[in-house]
C-alpha cells in the first residue's frame, strides 16, 4: 500500500534528506586516492551524530555499516573496510541514509577518484542523466511506468544496461515502502500502471552497468557486483510529488 504524505510530513522528509545530501557532499570531497572506505564510513557516522540523526542502514537487515561503498564493478551494498582503499581511476558509489524525527532520508552518488577513463566518465553522466529523466516524469497525471521507461530509454541510448535485480522504492517512516520503482519496463507488470499523485514520496535510483545487467553477490552476502566484472554506477534522490511536479528533497 502506497502511503501518501501530508504537507507537514513532506517538510519533515525534506529536513532529513537535506542532511543526507549534506553528508554526501562532504564525503565526495573526502573520497580521494589513498582514503579507505572505512574512513568514509566513520566520517559519515560522525556527521550523522553531529546532526542528532541516526544512520539508516546500520543494522538494517543486519547490514554492518552506516555507509555503502561500492567500487568499480561493485553495484550496491559494498561494505566499508580498513583494507579497502581508493585508487586513482576508481569510481566509487556512496549510498547513505539517515533517520530523523521518525522519517528516513536516502540518496546516493558515484564519485570519480582522480582521472578516470572516458568510458567511466560517460557511465557516470548517463547514469545521472537517467536519474533526472526519471525524476522529470514524477508528476501528477503520469504513471509509475513513465519513470521506469524514461530511465531505461536514457540508459539504452547511452549504450549501457540497467540493473534489474535492485530498484528504487517508496520511502517515509520506513526506509522501504511501496511502490517498487523499477528502472526498466518488464514485459508485464501491473504495478507500473500505478497513477502518480500528490503526496507520494520515493527514492529513484538507477544502477547502470557498462556490460551485462546481470549481477552476482559476493561471499559477504551483501556486495552486489556485475556478472562480467565491468564497471557500474549508481545515483539516487528522494523526491516528493507535488502539484507543481517533482520536488527533489535530497539536495544540499
Amino acid at each position: 500500500m502506497v502511503i501518501i504524505k501530508t504537507e507537514e510530513e513532506t517538510k519533515k522528509m525534506a529536513i532529513v534528506n537535506r542532511m543526507v545530501a549534506e553528508v554526501l557532499c562532504i564525503l565526495k570531497e573526502e573520497a580521494k586516492e589513498g582514503v579507505t572506505t572505512e574512513y568514509l564510513n566513520a566520517r559519515a557516522e560522525k556527521e550523522a551524530k553531529e546532526r542528532n540523526a541516526r544512520p539508516a542502514f546500520k543494522g538494517y537487515n543486519g547490514f554492518p555499516k552506516a555507509l555503502c561503498t561500492s567500487i568499480n564493478e561493485e553495484i550496491v551494498h559494498g561494505i566499508p573496510s580498513r583494507k579497502s582503499s581508493l585508487h586513482k581511476g576508481d569510481i566509487v558509489g556512496l549510498d547513505f541514509g539517515l533517520i530523523f524525527d521518525d522519517f528516513y532520508g536516502d540518496a546516493a552518488i558515484t564519485v570519480a577518484i582522480g582521472k578516470i577513463s572516458d568510458e567511466n566518465k560517460k557511465l557516470l553522466k548517463v547514469t545521472e542523466d537517467a536519474l533526472y529523466a526519471g525524476i522529470e516524469q514524477a508528476k501528477p497525471g503520469n504513471f509509475l511506468l513513465d519513470i521506469s521507461r524514461s530511465i531505461e530509454e536514457t540508459v539504452h541510448r547511452g549504450g549501457f544496461s540497467v540493473v534489474r535485480d535492485f530498484t528504487g522504492h517508496g520511502i517515509g517512516r520506513n526506509l522501504h515502502e511501496d511502490p517498487e520503482v523499477l528502472n526498466y519496463v518488464p514485459s508485464f507488470s501491473s504495478s507500473l500502471k500505478l497513477p502518480l499523485v500528490v503526496g507520494m514520496t520515493m527514492a529513484i535510483e538507477p544502477m547502470v552497468n557498462v556490460g551485462t545487467y546481470k549481477v552476482k553477490i559476493k561471499k559477504d552476502g551483501w556486495t552486489a557486483v556485475t556478472a562480467d566484472g565491468k564497471p557500474s554506477a549508481h545515483f539516487e534522490h528522494t523526491i516528493a510529488i507535488t502539484e507543481n511536479g517533482p520536488m527533489i528533497l535530497s539536495t544540499c
